[in-house]
């Protein structure tokens, strides 16, 4: 995936590996350099043939790296390499310079009453951890009573380890950081789902994660990489406790995979960022942004060799899939042979595009699909549509355009917020919409009617209001009242009781970015034309006293 970015510059890329590894089977020169990473030879005759040396992974000779380094440049550091491979010594690093980390405890010949100390200090369950070489959960062990100390020993203990605290997470996110000679990048906050300690999942942007808790995420990232020499594309791995607070859980110095969602989803992949960086070309901020929403599945290796192929094939009939295969020949249970990357206007879209992917997967490993919601009504999908009422009493007016909204799919979800009964729930709902699934609030109200213009002022999204016909004046003092916002906080405002046009005003701004939603209000609105000329036919054919007795005139 580097030399893909790097052949559209026209960039070089020499690859110290095996013959026929699959770096090298898109990339046809004869600049590579046949060999292990871990070989002294090999990587000085790597640095030999390059203008700049860097890494796919951290387990490399830092100490080769740190020869070679007199002779070619080498991103990232060779000492932040050495540092960050020692899953120890990285987190000590981090600790020392301010980064909220876990607890944790060096165990080497401390042997199996190390262990017990570890249960009896921190309690149990904790993470039994080796300090190098350990990768997808290989080298981790869940110690969760003392009846596992023998066991976690027998597995781990001719490895250097150390145990962590452990952490009481909700969600585990990453950030990739990049590391530039003018400063800190970062592209946005993802969720990642694991399973047997490998990532399966990444949602950009998370799920049910605000946008002040994406951009501390995005803030501590930025703190934990800027502490280390050298640039590049660094994966910043996170948890979010149940206390919402953060703590880093480790890093990668390199392109990493809760970061390949970024080929399709950014302007500029995780590759052409780590690129630029180390080259020193440029690369802006906006260059890093979530331009739709997206989720990334891993393709791991199944019971069979083609598992890999059966996957990517059904991927094949989804219209909004990338797929991505490695080259890595059969595949074996648990190995990484690709990835797919679903993207669309929304998250809820994306998920249900993927879900049967999810599925299939699973199906292949012997596991029965979840159950799923389906898209359809205030209670299916996540909702794209708030619809916000003074008052239950506004409810029958409000029925007809909600009929619309499940008639055309557009999941939505109807509260009671008053402007002047509930202010604080009112204020509270509005602030945090922009940062769910919402695109569109409708408010409805009589009266003075404040309710969509309070709710205005306090989101970015487009707020509708819709006048609601009181005992008094027949809602013309809604009506006016919601027209009459000041400037700078907009409301667009539908006819009397017309909650109609208020569902399809929100279903054409959605239509502005979702070309799905936009097809089926057309699909729509064909049939009300041909509604209109089945009774303009009727009315031509039977005369005006016969159409009008059809009525019940």
């Amino acid at each position: 995936m580097l030399i893909e970015a790097a052949n559209r510059l026209n960039i070089q890329v020499n690859v110290l590996d095996a013959a026929a590894s699959p770096a090298k089977q898109i990339s046809a020169h004869d600049g590579h350099i046949e060999g292990s990473f871990k070989d002294a030879a090999a990587v000085k005759a790597l640095a030999q043939a390059s203008d700049v040396v860097t890494v796919e992974i951290e387990h490399v000779d830092t100490h080769m790296l740190e020869e070679v380094a007199s002779e070619v440049i080498v991103e990232p550091s060779w000492k932040t390499l050495r540092t960050i491979k020692d899953k120890y010594a990285q987190k000590h690093y981090l600790k020392e310079h301010g980064v909220d980390v876990a607890d944790s405890i060096d165990l080497e010949g401390k042997g199996v009453d190390g262990l017990k100390e570890v249960g009896a200090t921190y309690g149990y369950p904790y993470m039994l951890k080796s300090k190098t070489e350990a990768y997808d959960g290989r080298g981790n062990f869940v110690v969760k009573s003392e009846a596992d100390v023998e066991a976690a020993f027998e597995a781990l203990g001719q490895r250097p380890l150390y145990a962590e605290r452990w952490a009481d997470f909700r969600i585990e996110l990453a950030v990739m950081v990049v590391k530039t000679k003018d400063g800190v990048l970062t592209f946005p906050t993802v969720e990642t789902v694991h399973e047997d300690s490998i990532c399966k999942l990444t949602y950009a942007p998370p799920r049910n994660v605000s946008e002040k808790t994406a951009q501390r995420a995005q803030d501590l990232a930025k703190k934990a990489i800027g502490a280390f020499e050298g640039k590049g594309v660094f994966g910043v791995e996170m948890f979010l406790l149940k206390d919402d607070s953060l703590l880093i859980n480790e890093i990668a110095p390199r392109p990493h995979n809760s970061g390949h969602y970024t080929i399709e989803a950014c302007p500029i992949s995780q590759y052409d960022a780590h690129l630029r960086a180390i080259l020193d070309l440029p690369i802006s901020q906006a260059s890093l942004r979530l331009r739709e929403p997206s989720i990334m599945l891993n393709i791991l290796g199944g019971q069979t060799p083609d598992s890999h192929v059966q996957v990517a094939n059904k991927a094949l009939e989804s219209p909004n899939a990338s797929v991505h295969l490695y080259g890595k020949g059969d595949a074996r249970p648990g190995r990484k042979m690709g990835h797919i990357t679903v993207t669309a206007p929304t998250l809820a879209a994306a998920e249900r595009e993927m879900q049967p992917l999810i599925d299939f997967v699973d199906s292949q490993k012997g596991k029965a699909p979840e159950p799923r919601k389906e898209l359809g009504s205030s209670t299916k999908g996540e909702p794209l549509v708030a619809v916000i009422m003074g008052s239950d009493s506004d409810l029958p007016v409000l029925k007809a355009g909600l009929q619309i909204l499940e008639k055309l799919d557009i999941p939505f979800t109807t509260r009671i917020t008053s402007a002047h009964r509930t202010p604080d729930w009112l204020r509270e709902f509005s602030k945090a919409a922009a940062s769910t699934s919402l695109k569109v609030i409708i408010g409805a109200a009589g009266g003075a009617a404040h309710l969509p213009g309070m709710c205005a002022s306090w989101t970015t999204l487009p707020v509708i209001g819709l006048p609601v016909k009181a005992t008094h004046m027949d809602g013309w003092d809604s009506l006016v009242s919601m027209t009459q916002m000041p400037r700078g906080e907009p409301v667009a405002t539908v006819g009397i009781n017309n909650s109609t046009n208020a569902a399809l005003l929100a279903v054409r701004i959605l239509g502005a970015s979702d070309l799905a939603v936009r097809e089926r209000l057309r699909v729509w609105m064909e049939g009300n034309e041909v509604e209109v000329l089945r009774k303009d036919k009727a009315l031509l054919e039977d005369g005006w006293e016969v159409y009008l007795q059809s009525m019940g005139k």
